[in-house]
């Protein structure tokens, strides 16, 4: 079945990939990406909706669109979002290091001419990360464009484990959305 992925994170498209649907990769451009909301869970929301409104659908295909962010260790009510360099995300994962920290994901699902949103959230836990094992993974550069500063399915996978909720959540897309999507062609 075709799945049009409205977004260009090659992690998402891979979890739809390893599940046998036909993805069409069409990225959103210029989607206002801030919230008023307190809650990072609401945030999280709140722009995936956005995300949602900015899609046009010229197909018949179902459509996704999602957004993650985790928060703050040290302040639920802030959210950790994308590192915009070497140093930030230098700081993430050193703040994330031998700490718990909650995963949130809103997952929209275009299908029947009608949106129906998810959200969701995972707890991951870091691993205490030695100052060689902070550098390799920010040389790495697998903090480009991921939430917190890292990939739970990548580098950051041998240091960090899913204490609670689903791996799917972490990397982008709710699993409800996943189990929904399924549903309609008995996937």
């Amino acid at each position: 079945m075709r799945v049009i992925l409205a977004s260009a994170s090659q992690r998402r498209k891979q979890i739809l990939e390893d599940l046998n649907y036909q993805v069409i990769v069409s990225p959103l451009n210029d989607v206002d990406e801030s919230s008023n909301k307190n809650e990072v869970s609401q945030q999280v929301l709140e722009i995936c909706q956005k995300k949602a409104t900015a899609v046009q659908i010229s197909s018949e295909s179902p459509v996704i669109v999602s957004d993650t962010m985790l928060e703050d260790p040290d302040d639920e009510s802030i959210a950790l979002g994308k590192p915009h360099d070497s140093i930030q995300a230098a700081m993430m994962l050193h703040k994330l290091s031998g700490r718990r920290h909650r995963v949130w994901t809103a997952t929209g699902l275009y299908t029947n001419q009608d949106w129906k949103f998810f959200l969701e959230s995972s707890i991951v836990e870091v691993h205490p990360l030695t100052d060689q094992v902070l550098v390799d993974l920010v040389l790495s550069e697998s903090w480009k464009g991921k939430a917190g500063g890292y990939d739970l399915a990548g580098p950051m996978a041998n240091h960090a484990e899913l204490v609670d909720g689903s791996e799917s959540t972490v990397l982008g897309i709710a699993s409800a959305a996943l189990t929904e999507l399924a549903s309609l062609t008995n996937h």
